[in-house]
């Protein structure tokens, strides 16, 4: 097995796949590195002298500026490492050709959905539309779970602190967001729960929720009703018995939209568990179907891999706004734009912002991008696809949800138990975790680094998604009923 990784022949740094020691002379790809301090497992030591200010190379590109003068066989981290990067930027369109690849679409087992893709689940969702009546959902979801059985698969209620007191694009990207999972695929009936007073009420919701199919949704103004426990279980009573009637049918896998997101991210995270993701990626979008990157401030120092790969100048110049209005939201705020990795990253080997975007684009793999998607707006583009969204774990995989995907490969280096309104499926970036943590991770992908090649983990990974996405398995985070929602908050509450 190998100890220590150079990613790429430019590198001038290399990783430790295992804690290492001061003293040890330790080989890598193309020579031998005798270790001057302690080096825990994904961190960076420098293959060589480094001056003063100059750029830092790994993954081939530019992750920062040495601080100072850093020896051969030197720990290379926060202590002596700062990014490069700054504010907004002019950027020039240089596209690479990239290959089209074709796969003939495999199948999975879902429900067909007269108006969208098809599900992966046949769930009854409880909506609200205000955090008002947030108790009111959950005592609703409380008592149907009686209905749970045969194809009604859960019942559930997605509550949050929002719909109200809201402004301007703050309040319309809530309102298309819940429009998005009133009409999303995995829900086979939909209670839409308002109050009455609200400012995104039911009468806001409907018009961004497009034609969808008037029998798998119903509504209710609870100021409207006498007894609103009453009236709900009614509503969801006639949701389910439209539901008793669906069947799983076979269906092509180019109708699968899947989000990518990586959190609680470590050093190898972008050698193992996102390059096998790619790989899925590649795979699945060859087949036709659709893949969303999203967590824009992640992006930041890798962004011209993803621009260098829009194959028109309207997709370039659609991805230059994605990254630079983002940069200008941070800005509004007074907020440093590269205030990230995290403390949890940094522990894990993650140095700087590049070293974190470097690793986190790899889940992109090699495709096109085919789409360019504002916050809550619906996945339409067959292939890669870009969403705006933050970073935040919960609040990005909302967001990709809410843009259509039925499911979310999540990677993460360090572990986290969450699960978003879809199957979360988390693939971890080295086995002790995965190991340790075994009731979070539902994919090893640090097997790369014990024998098993990409090509193989992203095969394997497509035949889990499958059975996944056919109802043969549960995510862990569906196991342990861990599901929620978390709006992107973009303004002032009134």
């Amino acid at each position: 097995m190998n100890r220590l990784l150079k990613i790429t022949p430019r590198d001038m740094v290399a990783v430790a796949l295992e804690p290492l020691k001061a003293g040890e002379n330790v080989a890598y790809g193309g020579g031998e590195i005798a270790l001057t301090e302690d080096l825990p497992m994904g961190h960076k030591v420098a293959l060589r002298d480094i001056k003063e200010g100059e750029p830092v190379i790994k993954y081939g590109y530019p992750i920062g500026r040495a601080l100072a003068d850093i020896p051969a066989g030197a720990h290379v981290h926060t202590h002596n490492l700062k990014t490069l990067l700054s504010g907004e930027l002019e950027y020039t369109w240089n596209p690479i050709e990239v290959p089209e690849k074709h796969l003939p679409p495999r199948t999975f087992m879902g429900y067909p959905r007269a108006d969208r893709r098809p599900g992966i689940r046949n769930e009854l969702w409880i909506i609200p539309t205000v955090g008002c009546v947030n108790d009111v959902a959950k005592t609703l979801a409380q008592m149907a779970q009686d209905l749970v059985g045969g194809s009604i698969e859960g019942v559930y209620a997605f509550t949050h602190p929002y719909g109200c007191s809201q402004l301007a694009l703050d309040q319309d990207n809530t309102r298309k967001a819940l429009a998005d999972f009133a009409v999303h695929p995995n829900a086979g009936g939909v209670l839409l729960l308002g109050l009455g007073c609200e400012n995104s009420g039911i009468a806001q919701i409907t018009p961004y929720m497009g034609d969808y199919d008037e029998s798998r949704v119903r509504m209710l103004v609870c100021q409207s009703v006498e007894d609103e426990l009453a009236a709900g279980m009614e509503l969801i009573q006639e949701l389910a018995a439209k539901m008793r009637g669906d069947k799983r049918v076979p269906c092509p896998a180019d109708q699968l939209v899947v989000g990518l997101k990586c959190g609680g991210s470590d050093g190898l995270s972008g050698i193992t568990a996102n390059p096998t993701i790619g790989v899925f990626s590649d795979l699945l979008t060859a087949m036709g179907g659709s893949t969303i990157l999203t967590e824009v401030p992640e992006m930041f120092g890798a962004e011209t891999i993803l621009m260098s790969r829009c194959g028109t100048e309207e997709l370039f110049q659609k991805t230059v706004h994605l990254i630079n209005d983002f940069k200008g939201y941070f800005e509004s705020y007074h907020m440093p734009v590269y205030e990230n990795p995290s403390p949890g990253n940094k522990a894990g080997g993650i140095t700087t912002l590049e070293d974190k975007a470097l690793g986190c684009t790899q889940k992109s793999g090699s495709s096109a991008v085919k789409g360019v998607l504002g916050y809550a707006e619906r996945v339409t583009a067959p292939g890669l696809n870009l969403l705006s969204a933050p970073g935040n774990d919960l609040v990005a995989s909302t967001a990709l949800a809410a843009s259509g995907a039925q499911l979310v490969l999540f990677s993460t280096g360090r572990g986290t138990p969450f699960g978003s309104p879809v199957p979360t499926i988390k693939i971890a970036s080295n086995t002790p975790l995965a190991t340790k943590k075994h009731n979070w991770i539902d994919f090893n992908a640090g097997r790369l680094l014990s024998g098993m090649t990409l090509p193989q983990l992203g095969e394997e990974l497509m035949t889990l998604v499958l059975e996944i996405a056919s109802g043969e398995k549960l995510a862990r985070n569906e196991e342990n009923g861990f599901r929620e929602i978390a709006i992107f908050k973009q303004g002032v509450t009134l």
